[in-house]
């Protein structure tokens, strides 16, 4: 096997390193192409740019392959829980009892907010965005721990670690209460971290929210399935804005602003606009399909393809069984659920999606068992963020772990105008009109 590639420029002829990993995936490496030949290379989107060496989570887009430090999704989603695999995805390996203990209990003593954060949410006008509140909440709260500040400390990284995981959760119910008028709930440290944020979010003063195990399993798994997904663009961000040696909490408030696009984040809440655009038509998705294959309609089936995945997104195997799970545990029908399932099956089994590889993924079905929850659609993209945190976290270990590490700065291939002059305001013509 070739261990380098090589490059031939104006006639000379350049040796490359290849990097192989562990699952035999290779890469060209190029670190020192600009100083031996005076280019760069050019890929808009970075599809076939490998930014980092990591060892967290492993992605086989061709045969629908997602791994956690090595172990597959489908068993974690069977066997594990959020907190166990945030664990995983963070440390490198399955926690001991004794290691998930502690790490649950510094989860528990860090759960609580600096009462003077409250203040931070009434400066937030009733219609804000969740995921605006929690980004700027996130960094805010880096303000109350000055540990955070000045140089990469690795002796502080489990109780920032704990910190941002279990507050996080804090900021969002906070947040939600916050925009519907309703009093903030604290967090009871009896309760476990998702039914934890149920409590925060659903309960009353005087009225404690039902917590059912059926959708306290269903939220938990959705936190799991999102953990990490390997160099995404928000975890890609949260690299970039860690190589500058940012704290943890800049980094992670960094990840959130990324995540809220909606070609990233937003996925799910786009799906149920869609569904609910189905259902108000009267169609029950057969109309939709057809529109979907004509390229002049402007309809797009959402929630179906992926950027990484050219086959079935392996976690929309797990949560399509736990969204039927969870509907016939909770004895309640949904019409947007029978109008997805229309979906799926007229998708998987029309050559048209087929062809192109157009299967459902993660978001085609997440977020109709959030609505099923009674989580808002605007939260949507916030539990996304909950979920992604251990991933943003391990990455941003990874960084500050490498005494290799130097800032990103990706090239550019310059296209504006060549040598220009500054003509004096009285000189300079209008521009003519269209």
């Amino acid at each position: 096997m070739n261990t380098a590639a090589k490059l031939e420029i104006d006639g000379k002829v350049h040796t490359l390193p290849v990097v192989e990993g562990t699952e035999q995936e290779r890469g060209i490496d190029i670190a020192t192409l600009r100083t031996h030949t005076g280019c760069i290379t050019l890929d808009d989107g970075y599809g076939n740019t490998g930014s980092c060496l990591s060892k967290i989570t492993f992605i086989d887009g061709e045969k629908g392959v997602l791994r956690y430090r090595g172990i597959p999704i489908e068993e974690l989603a069977q066997q594990s829980s959020f907190i166990e695999t945030a664990y995983l995805i963070i440390y490198g390996h399955l926690p001991t009892r004794r290691e998930l203990q502690h790490f649950s209990d510094l989860l528990t003593q860090n759960e609580n907010l600096h009462e003077d954060m409250k203040y931070h949410f009434e400066g937030f006008p009733s219609t804000a965005h969740p995921m605006a509140i929690l980004s700027s909440m996130i960094n805010a709260s880096s303000c109350f721990y000055p540990g955070l500040m000045g140089r990469w400390n690795p002796a502080r990284f489990d109780v920032h670690t704990a910190r941002l995981i279990s507050q996080v959760r804090t900021i969002a119910a906070f947040s939600y209460r916050k925009s519907h008028g309703l009093p903030v709930i604290y967090p009871k440290p009896t309760h476990k971290y998702t039914a934890n944020f149920l409590h925060m979010m659903f309960s009353e003063p005087y009225l404690e929210y039902e917590l059912k195990p059926e959708v306290v399993r269903a939220l938990d798994l959705i936190f799991l399935l999102h953990a990490d997904h390997e160099q995404n663009c928000s975890t890609a961000t949260v690299r970039m804005v860690a190589s500058s040696q940012a704290n943890l909490f800049a980094c992670a408030a960094a990840g959130v602003c990324a995540l809220w696009g909606p070609l990233h984040g937003g996925a799910n809440q786009a799906v149920i606009e869609m569904l609910e655009e189905i259902h108000r038509s009267g169609d029950d998705g057969s109309r939709f399909i057809e529109a979907a294959k004509d390229k002049n309609s402007g309809k797009r089936l959402m929630g179906f393809g992926h950027r990484v995945y050219k086959n079935y997104d392996p976690r929309a195997k797990i949560i399509k069984q736990a969204c039927d799970s969870l509907f016939r545990a909770l004895h309640v029908s949904d019409p947007l659920l029978e109008i997805a399932q229309r979906l799926e099956a007229a998708a998987l089994h029309d050559s048209y999606f087929l062809e192109r590889k157009l299967y459902p993924n993660v978001d085609f079905y997440s977020g109709i068992m959030m609505r099923a929850v009674g989580i808002p659609t605007e939260m949507f993209t916030v539990i996304f963020a909950i979920g992604r945190m251990p991933g943003w976290i391990a990455n941003f270990r990874e960084i500050m772990d490498d005494p290799h590490s130097r800032i990103y700065r990706p090239r550019q291939v310059y296209t504006g105008p060549a040598l220009n002059r500054y003509v004096p305001i009285e000189d300079r013509a209008e521009p003519a009109k269209a």
